[in-house]
């Protein structure tokens, strides 16, 4: 095998080996942002539904409450990241509906609502869009806008 081809075969196997190390790293930064100080997952009260099309309209259009959409995908990296704080406000806000939509299983939905990018988040009150954010937002960015909307 000439040098060139060496070359190549070790770059590959060296950007190989970052991208494992990243991975693990990646998961247990992840893992890590589940648990609390006492070390219990953060996500045992959490009223967050996942929505399907069929039942849609039943869960978001027909809601009496302001409805927060998370639409994501399990291999999604911003998606994980913004997860805890999605489930964080909607632990501390009872008065608002948070739902989760994974637009690899519900993609009619996701075309509906023109996702380009992911994670979206889309408020909804009164079966209507009012309000949306792209990537990953803080936790008092989304009562802004909550509080935005409850003003209206």
């Amino acid at each position: 095998m000439n040098e060139k081809w060496q070359v190549v075969i070790i770059t590959f196997v060296i950007i190989g080996v970052f991208c494992i190390a990243n991975n693990i790293l990646m998961k247990n930064n992840i893992e890590n942002q589940y648990k609390n100080v006492s070390g219990d997952s953060i996500d045992e009260n959490v009223e967050i539904i996942h929505v399907t099309a069929s039942d849609f309209e039943d869960e978001v259009l027909n809601c009496e409450k302001i409805v927060l959409i998370d639409f994501y995908a399990d291999w999604c990296g911003p998606c994980k990241v913004l997860a805890p704080t999605v489930e964080e406000f909607a632990n501390e806000n009872p008065d608002i509906k948070v739902v989760k939509i994974n637009i690899d299983e519900e993609e009619k939905i996701a075309e509906d609502y023109n996702i380009m990018y992911i994670p979206t988040l889309v408020f909804i009150e009164n079966g209507k869009e009012v309000e949306r954010t792209v990537g990953v937002v803080e936790k008092s960015e989304i009562g802004k806008i909550v509080n935005k909307i409850k003003k209206n």
